[in-house]
Parts: C-alpha cells; structure tokens; sequence
C-alpha cells in the first residue's frame, strides 16, 4: 500500500530516516533534515507500508512543472518485492494529475541496480558530472543526472 503523505507525524519521518541511514550510510539525512524540508509546501512524501511497518519511501520536489526525486529507498528486508516500482507508479499518477512534465533524478554512475530500475521506468541520462561523488582514500564516482519525460 503506498500513501502519499502531505504531513508525516514524527514516527513515520523517523521511520524514513531510519532507512536512510540503512540504505545511504554515507550521506543520510536526519530526521530533523526530513522534517525541515517536509514542512516546505515544494517537498513531498509517498510511504510504501503495510500494517503500520514503512517498507520504502520517495521524497521529491515539485516546481511549477518540473519534479526531482531527491530520495527514494526500500527498506533491505523489503528490497526485491517491488516496492520501490509500486513508489514511482504511485509518484507517477501523482505529478501526472499535477500537470507536472519533467521528473528528474540524480545517481551515482556505479549503482547499477538503481540505473537498471531508472531505465526500466522510462528514465534517460541527460548528463554526467564527473567526480562528484568523493569519499577519503576511495575513487571519485560520477554522478548521472536522468530524466523522464511525461507527455
């Protein structure tokens, strides 16, 4: 079941983080990060759950006609069960009634599983910026900018 959540009480962005901080170690953001942004008007929440348990999440931005997902995560015991494709088809319906155009995404180049899913969604890299994601002692990674077209 996923919800589209236009204000998340504390334990349900608790919950967001708590996934975060699985599935993006080394840069997650905070619940006290979520909750800033989500009290913005531009900032939105769809949550994949069942019985009260969030499996997933996707925080994205609109303006005017264009969208960004900004993060999208499954929990790791929920991964490979579609959640994160029941997300978009829901993110999809969504911006499609919003008259939104554009929805754009940024990855890093070596996550090959998450590209794979973005192409399947109809997404298409439009650029690449070179070196953006840097770690001490680790190669820098490139950063691929994807776009999907409505319409």
């Amino acid at each position: 079941m996923i919800d589209a959540i236009q204000k998340p009480n504390k334990q349900q962005i608790q919950a967001v983080a708590a996934i975060e901080a699985i599935v993006q170690p080394i840069d997650a953001w905070s619940a006290a990060t979520l909750t800033q942004l989500l009290a913005q008007d531009s900032y939105h929440l769809l949550l994949a759950a069942e019985s009260g348990v969030i499996k997933g999440y996707c925080l994205y931005q609109v303006l005017f006609e264009q969208a960004e997902i900004l993060r999208i995560g499954t929990h790791p015991d929920y991964q490979r069960q579609g959640i994160a494709s029941q997300l978009f088809s829901a993110l999809h319906k969504t911006l499609f009634k919003n008259n939104v155009t554009q929805l754009m995404l940024e990855v890093r180049a070596d996550n090959v599983a998450a590209i794979a899913l973005y192409e399947r969604q109809g997404f298409k890299t439009i650029h690449r910026r070179s070196g953006y994601y840097q770690q001490p002692n680790l190669p820098a990674v490139d950063a691929l900018i994807l776009q999907l077209e409505y319409g």
